[in-house]
C-alpha cells in the first residue's frame, strides 16, 4: 500500500501565495513521475504540473508561470508553489505519484486532495 498525504491548502485573496506539499509512504521501491491535479466543482480532474524523478517539468497552460513544481526524490515529496493565485484556480487539488511498489508492481496513486479557495 502506498499512502500520498497533501497539506498546504487553504483560503487566500486573490494575488496571494500558497505551497502544497505531498509525501508519499509505504511500499515503494521508487517514483518516476509526481504531479499535481485540480477538479473544480462541476469540472474534470486536470493536470496542473508534474515532475520526473530526473527533475523535467510539465505545466499546465494556465498555471505557467506563476506555479512551480519541485520535488525532494529522497523523501518521495512534491511541492507546489502557487503565486498570482486567481479566482478561477479554486479547486481541490490531488497529488498523485507514479512508479513501482516494492514487489515491483506499478503503482499509480493518489492523495485525498486538499482544498484550495481564492476570493476575487
Amino acid at each position: 500500500q502506498v499512502q500520498l498525504v497533501e497539506s498546504g491548502g487553504g483560503l487566500v485573496q486573490a494575488g496571494g501565495s500558497l505551497r502544497l506539499s505531498c509525501a508519499a509512504s509505504g511500499s515503494i521501491f521508487s517514483i518516476n513521475l509526481m504531479g499535481w491535479y485540480r477538479q473544480a466543482p462541476g469540472k474534470q480532474r486536470e493536470l496542473v504540473a508534474r515532475i520526473t524523478d530526473y527533475g523535467n517539468t510539465d505545466y499546465a497552460d494556465p498555471v505557467k508561470g506563476r506555479f512551480t513544481i519541485s520535488s525532494d526524490n529522497a523523501k518521495n515529496t512534491v511541492y507546489l508553489q502557487m503565486i498570482s493565485l486567481e479566482p478561477e484556480d479554486t479547486a481541490v487539488y490531488y497529488c498523485n505519484a507514479i512508479g513501482l511498489s516494492r514487489n515491483l508492481v506499478r503503482l499509480n496513486a493518489w492523495g485525498q486532495g486538499t482544498q484550495v479557495t481564492v476570493l476575487s
